[in-house]
């Protein structure tokens, strides 16, 4: 089966967890399984969370673990496309690739992370008390957003690191995977389907028409955006039920 070696592939790309023995991992098409990666990162985090929980952490400290260990289980490649991001688009147009290029990182992408992350923290603070499943979706969801990016916009950079995805991607057929899960998650409840979409689609959708396409660090920081502004979306969600 092939895409089983896609499936290693993207499980190695977007994780530090042990690579599979026995699969030779191949890369060209990984970005289909990347939801699928978002739920095994959001159970281990739901599992942490659950387990401190049950020893007496509270609701902030909790959550506190979970954020970190989510930037743990990613290899941090998602908020270092974050930052980058935000460093190029608070540079002028004709300087912003060459902005996210660079190593070094500016007060803007500083100001972004720190500011979507404590979003996030505060979100789920207040949410998965109430609503633990939110864990385990939002990875999810914050993986389909680079997915409509790719289907969506041209990539701005024919040499750049993640140019293999739009170069081999299939975008009808790439989401045939995030369609899978679908039935499944609706057991949780189909109100994660409309706000899980528009928490994917919107990063995208403003960050590729802000700069006329995508590159791999706008793919990533889709992700973080996306992360943060389902988990945000259902606490106000819940609040206002």
């Amino acid at each position: 089966m092939p895409w089983l070696h896609d499936l290693a592939g993207a499980w190695i790309f977007y994780t530090v967890l042990p690579a599979w023995p026995g699969l030779t991992p191949r890369f060209e098409r990984i970005a289909r399984f990347a939801p699928w990666i978002g739920l095994v990162i959001g159970a281990i985090q739901l599992f942490v969370w659950w387990a401190l929980h049950l020893v007496g952490w509270t609701a902030w400290s909790s959550s506190a673990v979970v954020v970190a260990l989510g930037v743990w289980l990613s290899g941090g490649l998602h908020h270092d496309g974050l930052m980058d991001t935000a460093d190029g688009l608070g540079a002028g147009a004709e300087r912003r690739l060459a902005a996210m290029d660079d190593s070094r990182v500016g007060s803007s992408g500083v100001l972004a992370l720190v500011m979507v992350m404590l979003l996030q923290l505060a979100a789920m603070a207040e949410l998965v008390t109430h609503h633990p499943m939110a864990l385990l979706l939002a990875p999810f969801w914050a993986r389909v957003s680079p997915l409509w990016a790719m289907a969506r916009f041209p990539y701005l950079r024919d040499q750049g690191t993640a140019a293999f995805h739009r170069r081999h991607g299939q975008p009808g057929w790439d989401a045939v995977p995030t369609v899978l899960c679908l039935p499944f998650l609706a057991l949780a409840g189909w109100v994660w389907l409309p706000i899980g979409l528009l928490a994917a689609l919107l990063p995208a959708e403003w960050c590729g028409r802000r700069l006329g396409g995508h590159t791999g660090d706008t793919y990533g920081a889709c992700v973080v955006v996306a992360e943060a502004s389902f988990l945000l979306l259902m606490a106000v969600a819940y609040r206002l039920a």
